[in-house]
């Protein structure tokens, strides 16, 4: 099943938790750049909501579009980089100082799904449900 039938399926409470990480791990996300563009320095798009970062992550392009067109900026172009849930959560959240999940399909009232920083989801270190020591001794 695909990452967004996972989520359907999770928001209709028939979902599995372990199957809804794994189809995201494996899913080919669309992480816009902020700015508009690499060139810009400004990193991935992400935006900060009690005190954690989450990165803005899409499903295919008619995803980004409907972002695009919610925050009124459909007539430009959005480069994104195309990148696997696990190499988004495994690689880039561990560099961001401080908490950092992944928000996926913002635009996407009934399709939406928020990835915390959680242990099972981010890397241990990384989980703001697990002790500094704990993950340290991991």
């Amino acid at each position: 099943m695909e990452l967004t039938a996972e989520i359907a399926a999770f928001r209709a409470g028939s979902g599995d938790p372990g199957r809804l990480v794994g189809e995201f791990r494996r899913a080919v996300l669309l992480v816009p750049f902020a700015g508009g563009s690499p060139d810009a320095g400004g990193g991935l798009m992400s935006a900060v909501s009690g005190g954690i970062r989450w990165f803005h992550a899409f499903t295919d392009e008619a995803a980004l579009a409907r972002f695009a067109e919610a925050d009124g900026e459909a007539d430009r172009e959005w480069p994104y980089l195309a990148v696997l849930g696990a190499r988004l959560v495994d690689a880039v959240v561990p560099e961001v100082d401080g908490p950092a999940g992944v928000a996926v399909n913002v635009a996407d009232p009934d399709g939406s799904m928020l990835f915390p920083p959680v242990a099972g989801i981010v890397p241990d270190a990384c989980a703001v449900d697990i002790e500094a020591d704990s993950a340290e001794v991991a």
